[in-house]
């Protein structure tokens, strides 16, 4: 559900709110914005998106043909009379990332362009990667939801750009695997080239010698003041982390726009899976989930809505009373103390909404003390070439309808007994494994209403899974150039 609060404690990335106006006047009811639509991939007529909206005979969408990323399976099925709709929508792309300008700050910032089409199965093996010359990534998302569709198929339609805009600022330090992310753009860290000894003289410096170094203080005669005591090493994973956490407060900002113009009904939940460099990165917001299941053994890959760790409850609370910090403290934590020559230059930086780090533009308020200097947890990552993945090593992608019917174990078992009485060579194999898993979870109509196995009540609401091979991701790694 996306409230600005809610989207400011998640867990992981935290949400996208679709918060209302309470205007106090009449006044017509702005146009739509979109109108109510099922997945762009699945392809359907209006007649046949018209007869998807069956409540009684509820049938289950599936793929027409197999040109999803990865030969990944898709399936969905409506709600039992929940709402009038279906709520949940999904999304899948393949993102170019090329060098363009952009401002995505701006407050008129609104992305346009649609990102592609994907591209069929024959043409993605087609691609020599080492012919490829600006990175891509990989998309798969699922949107739950609630008080109407609108904010589901806006998301759907723009979030993927957002995170696009985001990765573009850092693109050039992404191509290059072996350079550390600069904590300020444009100025090379000191550090890095001290010879090893200054390196470990520094290092044992006293936490309060440093801090006064930092701050101007003067030193022993014939010595060079020390810039900080110890400065974060920013790992390039922990940018991706960054740019997808502020793709979604730009979705948030997107929606809070359009809708003063436009129809944009409801909320929803954000269920977000990255693939770029050979790593997948898992963004959820809300009671959707994912999990991976290899070797028979289950890989959660979701956390529940709620704050991390204790710097993000800390600096939540800093943000909504900032009269407990006086007037000598920031709830912004940066890698290590800024400086005032750093002021108007872009900086690394993270808050309580994220757990990886992200360029700002240094202000003055910013050269308070950081409340926060610790480490937080960590963002759940996961690196496809640590592992030998077989034709029934998949995550699972699905909004809350298939969990409130079913466990991990029970879809891991599902899922896993499907795929192994199947053709190891058929693609088609993962979209019948997601139809077969949404049949397990919506039942079968009986007098009693929809029952699953052990005649248990079936799920009434929404249903919508993704079933990703993970096979795929080794043999389409790209490369950086």
């Amino acid at each position: 559900m996306m409230t600005r609060v809610r989207s400011a404690v998640s867990s992981i990335i935290g949400g996208i709110m679709a918060s209302g106006s309470s205007a106090q006047e009449i006044r017509p009811d702005p146009p739509l914005r979109f109108p109510y639509s099922r997945p762009d991939f699945l392809a359907l007529s209006p007649d046949e998106v018209e007869c998807s909206a069956d409540h009684i005979s509820r049938p289950i969408l599936i793929l027409k043909e197999m040109k999803l990323p990865w030969a990944a399976g898709y399936a969905e099925v409506i709600n039992a009379g929940k709402s009038p709709l279906n709520e949940d929508q999904a999304c899948c792309e393949v993102v170019e990332l090329r060098r363009r300008p952009a401002d995505p700050s701006s407050p008129s910032y609104t992305p346009t362009r649609r990102r592609s089409s994907l591209p069929s199965a024959d043409l993605l093996e087609s691609i020599d990667s080492s012919e490829v010359k600006e990175l891509n990534f990989h998309y798969w998302a699922l949107f739950d939801g609630h008080g109407g569709s609108g904010a589901a198929v806006f998301t759907a339609k723009f979030l993927h750009l957002h995170i696009e805009e985001q990765l573009q600022e850092v693109l050039e330090i992404l191509q290059n695997p072996s350079l550390q992310p600069p904590t300020c753009l444009g100025e090379e860290n000191p550090v890095h080239h001290l010879h090893p000894s200054a390196r470990c003289s520094q290092r044992g410096l006293s936490r309060a010698a440093s801090l006064r170094g930092a701050a101007g203080a003067p030193g022993p005669p014939n010595t060079v003041a020390p810039r900080f005591f110890m400065e974060k090493k920013i790992k390039q994973e922990s940018l991706v982390v960054g740019a997808i956490e502020n793709a979604f407060k730009e979705m948030d900002a997107h929606i809070a726009r359009e809708r003063m113009l436009y129809s944009v009904s409801g909320g929803c939940t954000a269920l977000v899976v990255v693939y770029l460099l050979g790593k997948l990165y898992v963004a959820n917001a809300g009671d959707s989930r994912a999990l991976i299941i290899r070797g028979g053994q289950i890989i959660p890959m979701s956390s529940s809505f709620t704050p991390e760790s204790e710097r993000q409850r800390l600096q939540f609370l800093a943000h909504l009373q900032p009269s407990l910090l006086g007037n000598d403290f920031t709830h912004l934590e940066f890698p290590r103390r800024v400086t005032k020559k750093e002021v108007g230059k872009r900086m690394l930086h993270r808050d309580f909404t994220m757990n990886g780090w992200a360029y700002k533009t240094v202000q003055e308020e910013d050269l308070k003390f950081p409340l926060i200097f610790g480490e937080g947890k960590k963002v759940k990552i996961y690196n496809l070439s640590e592992y030998e993945h077989g034709a029934d090593d998949v995550m699972i992608l699905a909004t809350d309808g298939l969990w409130d019917v079913l466990s991990n174990q029970e879809v891991s078992e599902a899922v896993s007994g499907f795929l192994g009485n199947c053709d190891p060579d058929d693609q088609h194999r993962y979209t019948m494994a997601a139809q077969d898993l949404v049949m397990k979870a919506r039942g079968v109509l009986r007098d009693q209403g929809w029952r699953i196995a052990g005649d248990r009540l079936g799920s009434g609401d929404d249903i919508s899974v993704f079933i990703i091979p993970l096979m795929h991701g080794n043999s389409q790694q790209p490369q950086p150039s």
